[in-house]
């Protein structure tokens, strides 16, 4: 088609010796990755995009696969840990994997404060939820001054909504001058302790963390979820005073907004998962159609897939 631009169906059909339905399905995939269009000056002619414009579009578009797909292996292994943590609870845990259930919120601080006193070597934490209050920030310097202090690593990925929160960056400085390591995330699969790559602590409700939680110990359990957090907190970005942006004026938290929103959550449930108010959810939308040119969500969707935003609907 590049070669032959004025070729219509038929021509197309005669020279490659295509059947013409097998064309029109062909035409109609490439169509689909935005690479074809209908010519304006002919019914029977196409108008094909530069070679090197259509590379560059496949690759985003591969690239925005393998995140997504990155994307789907890090919530199934957030899942499956969340599976095992509500199955424990249940019925009792499987052969080598020990589990201690926890009841209400006093009983989770007791048994946090036990596990932090027995740490040596390292804890990670996802800390999903948005900012904390500037109270329990302060309540917690205590402990993880005394936990810095033993030459204990510590490794926290909060979510990037908590850049804007004065409280949580001062918090941040002050982890930071005694040696505590912070990274942010857009969206976080789960709220999770684990400490010496031995113990992890996660919650029996996702919705509601205060209400019980579950202490697992196991080599199974544990290094899949220690994966986990070294593969977001390899993807998260160091906690600094600018936001970064991309070529289009988008954050991360743009981006994440975009594929929850083409994933059909309202604002609430984005709102939730990013830890920013229904108002900002519905900032991020307008700001992500502006950028697109787009007036309605579904356009927006539309767009983004054909840009390389978001990876294609795979049936």
């Amino acid at each position: 088609m590049l070669a032959h631009p004025d070729d219509g169906i038929a021509a197309l059909s005669q020279r490659l010796s295509l059947p013409e339905d097998t064309l029109r399905h062909c035409l109609d995939r490439l169509s689909s990755l935005a690479l074809v269009r209908p010519s304006g000056q002919a019914d029977t002619a196409f108008r094909v995009m530069g070679p090197e414009q259509a590379m560059n579009l496949l690759l985003a578009r591969q690239q925005a696969e393998l995140a997504a797909h990155q994307e789907r292996v890090e919530s199934a292994r957030a899942a499956a840990a969340q599976l095992v943590a509500e199955c424990s609870a249940l019925r009792g845990p499987a052969a080598g994997l020990r589990a201690e259930q926890l009841t209400g919120a006093q009983e989770i601080r007791a048994r946090l404060a036990r596990l932090a006193a027995g740490v040596e070597h390292e804890i990670m934490t996802f800390a999903p939820g948005g900012a904390h209050t500037e109270s329990d920030l302060e309540a917690s310097r205590g402990p993880n001054a005394e936990l810095l202090e033993r030459g204990v690593t510590m490794r926290t990925i909060y979510l990037d909504s908590v850049r804007n929160h004065q409280p949580t960056l001062r918090h941040v400085d002050w982890l930071h001058q005694h040696g505590g390591q912070v990274r942010t995330a857009p969206s976080l699969p789960i709220r999770m302790i684990i400490a010496d790559r031995n113990e992890a602590v996660l919650p029996l409700d996702t919705t509601d963390a205060q209400s019980g939680a579950v202490v697992l110990t196991g080599q199974g359990i544990t290094t899949a979820l220690c994966e986990l957090f070294e593969n977001t907190w390899q993807a998260a970005s160091p906690l600094g005073p600018a936001v970064e942006r991309d070529t289009n004026g988008l954050t991360r938290q743009h981006h994440e907004a975009l594929r929850l929103l083409a994933q059909g959550l309202t604002d609430q449930a984005i709102a939730k998962r990013l830890g920013v108010s229904s108002r900002t959810a519905r900032r991020f939308a307008a700001e992500l159609m502006d950028a697109l040119g787009a007036r309605s969500r579904f356009a927006a969707g539309v767009h983004a897939v054909q840009n390389g935003w978001l990876p294609p609907n795979r049936t």
